[in-house]
């Protein structure tokens, strides 16, 4: 996966372009794709409210999220499998036990 290019960077792009420069001029002059540009310039409309979408702020909570949820279906997994080890699994007796 390609490094992301630094937040200042993307910011002046997106600035370029919010000032009325093409996106691919500004591509051009700063040696990325139009694509690319292209979603920072949405990003950023999202982010100030113009556009519907995720913001980033709550893109990166929902990473945080999913990366936790996927931690904690690792544990249980991992329980799950001790428990069948040590045959804690099986259900216990019907009636009394007296």
């Amino acid at each position: 996966m390609p490094r992301p290019f630094p937040a200042g960077f993307r910011m002046r792009a997106v600035a370029l372009v919010r000032a009325g420069k093409p996106i691919t001029t500004a591509a051009v002059e700063l040696g990325v794709s139009a694509a690319v540009i292209h979603n920072w310039v949405r990003q950023d409309q999202i982010d100030r409210g113009e556009r519907p979408g995720v913001t980033t702020p709550e893109s990166i909570e929902l990473a945080k999220a999913r990366k936790r949820i996927r931690q904690l279906e690792e544990e249980v997994e991992i329980l799950n499998v001790a428990a069948k080890l040590l045959g804690e699994d099986r259900p216990g007796p019907k009636g009394f036990t007296r």
